[in-house]
């Protein structure tokens, strides 16, 4: 909230001013103000008054999407001082680069493509001018994502990146996500010069539900199935939760298609965490099931610092889950709820990583990795269960690492 004057005779102005402050940073606001003269003066207190007061703080709407809209209004009437204006300071205040990034790709569908490029190059220079840096991403074969759809049914909506020579890696997501959780560690594997695939599980993402009755057994099958049409096996196979319940069954039925698997918060075969998340959804109205398996999903995937701190990554994740079909939803949970792998890779020899999170306690973790022949286990310290969007540093030098064996 605004830091107000010690004065109990505040008017419209003193609050208009103390809000304006606040979102525009005090050197912008003592220019416009401390320096009007007698023929600005009264516009510049109309805009305090009616603006800052008035408008920027109703209740209504959070400060960072007051901030984003007005990125999108002056962007539509290309008004880029205003633009640079409230961009700069959006991102001074620690509005995320990704949160802009939507705005003017949405703005390039409703307002132009003309003013997106403009709006993305000005947006790139004030970047530059904080400070605040992005890792190269050129449009090259080798490295741009390629989106397909399998011809083979039930169809998986997948994606490509990456065309080197050097170990060929598949991404399996957790439930009720979908490939996105994967983007930043494909993008540095496929840098690196691996050939990366990530896919939609059945009915997650893009990829439709597959009706009737479906299991482990058959989501393990999809993953065998896109390493034989991808052509690229044996793979290592990196699954996150349900992924890597899909990883461990492939392994006991498939073996000579994998190289290798990264078991990533996979410790048991449901997490009671997601029962509940899945009761809760039940028990729910009809309309609220999908938010409440969101809210509780949430709360078992993300520590609560980083829920704290990164509102927009869980506002993402929210999306995501909000997006799935619930009957495929009901279907996945149901497959792993019925899953007992245990004793599956008794006869597994390949090379094997097991990443846990150290919120989570290192009892599943250590144990699974001690079922497995000579497999490794790394904890993630700060990370809860979804170790590629809470520490992606972290997790991505884990797998690159244990990919530098293979």
């Amino acid at each position: 909230m605004p830091v107000l004057p010690d004065d109990d005779r505040l008017d419209d102005f003193d609050h208009g001013l103390a809000r304006r402050r606040e979102v525009l940073g005090d050197v912008w606001v003592r220019r416009a103000t401390l320096d009007a003269t007698a023929f600005n003066t009264e516009f510049q207190d109309l805009i305090t008054r009616y603006a800052w007061d008035a408008v920027w703080s109703r209740p209504g709407l959070p400060t960072t999407t007051r901030r984003l809209l007005v990125l999108a209004f002056t962007m539509a009437q290309s008004r880029w001082e205003a633009f640079d204006l409230h961009c700069r300071a959006a991102l001074a205040a620690g509005v995320p680069p990704e949160a802009v990034r939507e705005v003017l790709i949405q703005g390039a569908i409703y307002a132009g493509v003309p003013a997106a490029n403009t709006a993305f190059k000005r947006t790139a220079s004030l970047l530059a001018e904080l400070g605040i840096k992005h890792e190269a991403a050129p449009l090259m074969p080798a490295l741009r994502p390629r989106r397909h759809t399998t011809f083979s049914r039930p169809q998986l909506a997948v994606v490509l990146q990456g065309e080197g020579d050097r170990v060929p890696v598949l991404l399996a997501h957790p439930l009720g996500l979908s490939e996105l959780v994967w983007q930043g560690l494909a993008g540095r594997l496929a840098a690196l010069g691996h050939p990366t695939l990530r896919y939609d599980l059945r009915g997650h993402g893009r990829s439709p539900h597959a009706r009737g009755d479906w299991g482990l057994a058959e989501l393990a099958e999809d993953a065998a199935r896109l390493i034989t049409e991808w052509g690229r096996g044996p793979v290592v196979m990196i699954g996150l939760a349900l992924g890597g319940q899909v990883a461990r069954q492939l392994a006991a039925t498939r073996p000579e298609l994998l190289r290798g698997l990264v078991l990533a918060h996979c410790d048991s075969p449901e997490p009671e965490a997601m029962q509940a998340a899945g009761d809760a959804a039940a028990d729910a109205e009809p309309g609220q099931r999908m938010a409440a398996f969101a809210e509780a999903a949430l709360a078992h995937y993300l520590n609560p610092a980083l829920r704290a701190s990164r509102p927009d990554i869980e506002e993402l994740l929210r999306d995501v889950l909000l997006a799935q079909d619930p009957a495929a939803l009901a279907q996945a949970q149901a497959a792993t709820r019925g899953a007992d792998l245990r004793g599956a890779l008794a006869d597994w020899a390949g090379p094997t990583l097991v990443i846990g999170g150290g919120l989570a306690g290192e009892g599943g973790s250590a144990a699974l990795a001690a079922s497995i022949r000579g497999a490794r286990l790394c904890l993630l310290d700060e990370v809860s269960r979804l170790g590629p969007i809470e520490q992606p540093a972290a997790f991505e030098a884990a797998v690159v690492t244990f990919l530098g064996d293979k």
